[in-house]
């Protein structure tokens, strides 16, 4: 690990002064569970490091009619078991219980966790391997590699590399929004527009400047959140990432027609995903196995799956069945 100046701001404030005049390359801090790691295998080596973890200002979580409201500060955990949160939207909170440990979800920020970098072996696998992500025209290994974990959605000709977010799949479904600070001041962005599918430049994983900082994540009250959950197939019951995973949310007339739809697909996409045809698709119909399964089919068109992945394309229409299965018994 290389020496890196390191700096602890007493206000947001002065984050956000503090990365005006940072290096290229200046990392925040908050619970370091990911930079800490990729900073050990040399993946991340930062000039300096501005902790954060300390702002009273980035931990509030807040209710009210309109919105839930949490600071990128908030760990996991806390986020997991608010009882507003529990209630109201299920899927956000079991997205956050199935993520990472109990140790990892007791330090991990919420934060930190829309901003965490992807899992695949070949980007962390040191420079045996090409990655265009960690070294820019080396390659992609994966494409010619082991790829049963690797995305089917949102690729390119550069990059399959899965986005690991389980949280980021729940939050795009309820069509949250992020605050975000810099020294221009402060902006607004939904979630849908965080994060980017590779293209050309898998170095490029999200819209944030180098000197802005993630200030909260606000979720609109909907209906559909009591009527929601998400559902992971992994190959182990914890401390595993997702093959497939869904997040559902759907609110029902008297006679069980669907009235509003929300899906999210985690674990196969260069991004979080919205599967907004397959939501269209639902929406007016009677809730059954069969218009569930075809809503799966539909949020799974575009699959484009390679070598060892071809059996997530069912899994994942399974997942999406049986997601708007159990909101469907749980919407209001």
């Amino acid at each position: 690990m290389r020496s890196f100046a390191y700096t602890v701001p007493d206000s947001v404030a002065a984050a956000v002064d503090a990365l005006a005049v940072a290096e290229p390359g200046t990392k925040i801090l908050a619970g370091g569970t990911t930079l800490y790691d990729l900073m050990k295998i040399g993946i991340e080596a930062p000039p300096a490091v501005i902790d954060i973890h300390r702002l009273p200002e980035l931990t509030e979580i807040s209710t009210g009619d309109d919105e839930l409201s949490f600071g990128a500060g908030v760990k996991m955990a806390d986020v997991a078991d608010h009882p507003v949160v529990r209630r109201d939207y299920p899927a956000l909170s079991e997205s956050l219980w199935r993520g990472a440990s109990q140790q990892l979800r007791n330090m991990a920020t919420v934060g930190g966790n829309l901003l965490q970098r992807t899992r695949c072996g070949y980007f962390r696998g040191g420079e045996e391997f090409p990655c265009n992500k960690r070294n820019p025209g080396s390659g992609c290994a994966a494409l010619e590699g082991f790829d049963r974990g690797h995305a089917m959605l949102g690729t390119s000709d550069t990059c399959i590399a899965t986005y690991p977010s389980d949280m980021a799949t729940a939050l795009i479904a309820f069509d949250a929004v992020i605050d975000v600070a810099g020294p221009g001041g402060e902006r607004t962005l939904p979630l849908g527009e965080l994060h980017v599918e590779p293209g050309d430049d898998p170095r490029r994983e999200h819209t944030l400047a180098e000197d802005e900082l993630i200030l909260r994540i606000r979720v609109p009250v909907t209906p559909a959140g009591r009527g929601s959950t998400y559902l992971k197939i992994r190959d182990r019951e914890s401390y595993a990432f997702a093959l497939t995973s869904a997040a559902a949310a759907l609110t029902l007339d008297a006679q069980g027609i669907v009235t509003d739809c929300r899906i999210g697909l985690g674990g196969v996409a260069t991004r979080p995903w919205r599967a907004s045809a397959a939501e269209r698709s639902l929406i007016g119909e009677t809730l059954t196995e069969q218009t569930a399964r075809h809503a799966g089919e539909v949020a799974y068109a575009d699959a484009r799956p390679r070598v060892h992945g071809g059996f997530r394309v069912e899994l994942g229409i399974r997942t999406v069945t049986d997601a708007l299965l159990t909101a469907g018994k749980r919407a209001i």
